[in-house]
């Protein structure tokens, strides 16, 4: 063999492993999937990173995050799991939503680790066999936002008790569509309150919901704490103004866009909590073996803004309850 030849054979051999080196990532890769938009996950992916990082865990520098968001298009969701997948990530994070858990963890094989963020109950979704022990390759943080429908109906006859009709605006592709509808519908039963419900699940069916609204004579609408639904916040909330439709949802993003009120938990402070407990599994914890954490920061956001625009008089003692008032 001649010496050329023998060195270039040489110098295939050293530097293959290094080749196949460089196409492994140098940290651990979190999966990071959403329901909805990049814009209009900014607050929650801060605070998720603020978590992280005060766990010792900052991305680009011991850690990478890959990022896959739905856009409201929750039929996505599956595809964009199966892609994290193949992209060999560590651990998979779920939010923006609780369906996003609901529809990664069918995908998810058993050897990726998953923790969540979700509004539902994920023992009642079937996403954990309890909150104490929750089996298999899962766990996160629970701030149950959408077990507040009830009480989303209340403040709602709250601030407008002469809304006789009351309009309920539901995401069917929603995780927590029918139990949402069951407890709104409970509390307007005992508030003995008429009822009009109307379902979307794309911006069309959004300005049909209203059509339907206007022609039923509602008064006043409560909107489901849906991933799309808050990434459509600026529709819902035109369609309500140009009708002076009073409107409440739970998460605060919905009174900030211009709703009359919101009344949940902190999803800013789930999310923060989401980022110290995927830290925890990146540090080797397992999650069958961590408790699904829940959140219990509530607060009550009430808009005099949007109350002046639509003529309404908010009363004291609601006022005196609320955790901010946006002027």
């Amino acid at each position: 063999m001649r010496r050329r030849d023998f060195i270039c054979i040489l110098g295939s051999v050293i530097a293959w492993p290094f080749g196949v080196r460089a196409q492994q990532p140098l940290f651990p890769v979190i999966g990071y999937l959403s329901g909805r938009s990049p814009t209009d996950s900014a607050d929650i992916v801060a605070a998720f990173r603020q978590g992280l990082n005060e766990a010792g865990f900052v991305d680009h520098e011991n850690v990478m995050i890959e990022f896959r968001f739905a856009e409201g298009d929750f039929d996505r969701l599956p595809v964009l799991a199966a892609d994290l997948v193949r992209r060999q990530v560590n651990i998979l994070v779920a939010t923006g939503g609780s369906i996003s858990v609901v529809k990664a963890k069918p995908v998810v094989p058993a050897t990726i680790p998953i923790v969540f963020a979700m509004g539902g109950d994920p023992v009642k979704l079937g996403i954990v066999a309890s909150l104490n022990r929750p089996g298999d390759n899962i766990t996160g943080v629970s701030f149950l936002i959408n077990g507040l429908a009830a009480k989303a109906v209340e403040l709602l006859h709250d601030l407008v008790p002469n809304a006789a009709v009351i309009g309920f605006l539901i995401n069917p592709k929603d995780a927590n569509a029918a139990s949402d509808m069951e407890e709104a519908q409970a509390a307007a039963d005992t508030l003995r309150l008429k009822t009009v419900v109307a379902h979307a699940s794309t911006e069309s069916e959004i300005d049909s919901a209203f059509t339907s609204f206007i022609q039923q004579q509602v008064a006043a609408i409560f909107v489901e704490p849906d991933a799309f639904f808050m990434d459509q916040r600026k529709r819902i909330l035109e369609h309500a103004a140009q009708h002076a439709l009073p409107s409440v949802s739970q998460l605060r993003m919905f009174a900030e866009a211009g709703g009359l009120a919101s009344y949940g938990t902190s999803i800013t402070a789930a999310n923060h909590q989401l980022g110290d407990y995927t830290a925890r599994v990146l540090k080797g914890a397992k999650p069958a073996e961590l408790p699904v954490m829940q959140s219990t920061r509530f607060e009550l956001i009430i808009n005099l803004k949007a109350a002046r625009k639509l003529g309404l008089e908010v009363p004291w003692m609601v006022i005196g309850r609320a955790d901010e008032v946006i002027e």
